[in-house]
C-alpha cells in the first residue's frame, strides 16, 4: 500500500501540540491549509469512533472514522467515503516528546497510505498520489508547526 509521511518538531509539549492538531472550526480553517470546510459528524468533540466530514481545498470530500484517538500520543483515522479513486485510505498523527538544542518539544509525525480504484490503476495512480499526497502532507505539517507558535492559537488552546 502507498504511503506518504512528513515530520515537525514544535516548541511545545505534546499535549499541546496534539490539541492544536485537533482544533476545529474557524480556528483550525485558520492554520490547516488542506482543509476548506469540517465538522464533527455525530459528536461534540473528536474522539474514538467519531466520524468527521471534510472538504478539501483541492475538491475531494470524505467522510472518515477515527480509529484511535489517544491523547497527547496518537491519533488515527481511516475513510468511510470518499473520492472515487481512493479504495481506501487512512491517516496516522503521531506526537512524542523530544528534545532539541536544550528545548523540549515535541517530534510530530504523519503518515497517509491508500489504495486506489480500480486496482488495475495503482501503477499510475501511486506515484501521482505519492506526489500529491507528499506535497499536501508536507504544506500541512508545515502549517501546524507555525500554528504551534503563534501566540493565537495557543492562546485558544487554553481556554
Amino acid at each position: 500500500m502507498p504511503q506518504v509521511t512528513a515530520e515537525a518538531w514544535v516548541p511545545v509539549p505534546p499535549d499541546t501540540a496534539f490539541a492544536v492538531s485537533q482544533t476545529t472550526g474557524e480556528l483550525r480553517l485558520s492554520w490547516d491549509p488542506f482543509i476548506r470546510y469540517q465538522h464533527l459528524i455525530d459528536a461534540d468533540r473528536p474522539g474514538k469512533g467519531v466520524r468527521t466530514l471534510t472538504k478539501a481545498r483541492v475538491g475531494p470530500t470524505m467522510i472518515s472514522r477515527y480509529v484511535s484517538y489517544r491523547p497527547p500520543t496518537s491519533v488515527g483515522m481511516t475513510m468511510e467515503k470518499g473520492p472515487w479513486f481512493f479504495a481506501s485510505f487512512g491517516g496516522g498523527w503521531r506526537f512524542s516528546p523530544e528534545d532539541r538544542a536544550g528545548v523540549s518539544g515535541t517530534r510530530a509525525v504523519w503518515k497517509y497510505t491508500w489504495s486506489a480504484r480500480p486496482a488495475w490503476l495503482g501503477p499510475l495512480a501511486d506515484p501521482i498520489g505519492r506526489w500529491l499526497l507528499g506535497r499536501e502532507i508536507r504544506a500541512r505539517i508545515a502549517a501546524f508547526a507555525r500554528a504551534c507558535e503563534n501566540p493565537d492559537v495557543l492562546g485558544a488552546m487554553s481556554t
